[in-house]
C-alpha cells in the first residue's frame, strides 16, 4: 500500500509520541528509584539538590517523581493506542488533551522551582522538556489527522 505525504505523517507521530514517553519514563524512573533510596542524586546542576531536598519535593509524602512515572506510564498507553488507530477522534483528542494538561502541570512546576524554591533540578527540566515535546507532538498529530480524512 502506496501512502501520500500526510498519509505517513499520520502513521509516523504516534512513534515520536512513543519515543518521548519512553525518555520520560527514564527520567522519572531515575528520579523515582533515587526517592525510594531517599537519596538525592547527583547533578550538573547545584539546583537539583536543593530542589530534591524541599518539602514541596514530596506532598502528602509521596515523591513527585512518583506521579511524573505515573503520566508517563500513562502518556505511552495512549502512544500506542494512536499507534494502533492513528485516525480515532477519541484517542486523538485524549491524547491532546492529557498532553495539554500535562504541560500546564510541567509549567506550573518550573515556574514553582523559580519563584517559590529558587532553584532548578536539571531532571525536572528534561521532563518539562519532554512534556513540552509530547504536547508539540499531538498537536501536530491533531493538525495532520484532521487534514486526512
Amino acid at each position: 500500500m502506496v501512502y501520500n505525504g500526510a498519509m505517513q505523517k499520520i502513521l509516523n507521530t504516534p512513534y515520536y509520541f512513543i519515543a518521548l514517553a519512553l525518555v520520560g519514563l527514564g527520567d522519572t524512573l531515575f528520579l523515582s528509584y533515587y526517592a525510594f533510596l531517599n537519596v538525592i542524586p547527583s547533578c550538573a546542576l547545584s539546583g537539583c539538590e536543593i530542589v530534591l531536598a524541599s518539602p514541596y519535593a514530596h506532598p502528602l509524602g509521596v515523591p513527585l517523581a512518583y506521579a511524573g512515572f505515573l503520566y508517563y506510564s500513562f502518556a505511552l498507553f495512549l502512544g500506542l493506542l494512536l499507534a494502533i488507530d492513528p485516525r480515532g477522534l477519541g484517542v486523538r483528542l485524549g491524547t491532546l488533551a492529557f498532553a495539554g494538561i500535562g504541560l500546564v502541570c510541567s509549567i506550573g512546576f518550573e515556574l514553582f522551582q523559580i519563584f517559590v524554591i529558587g532553584a532548578i533540578c536539571m531532571y525536572c527540566a528534561i521532563s518539562a522538556l519532554t512534556t513540552l515535546l509530547l504536547f508539540a507532538v499531538a498537536v501536530w498529530h491533531w493538525r495532520v489527522s484532521k487534514r486526512v480524512a
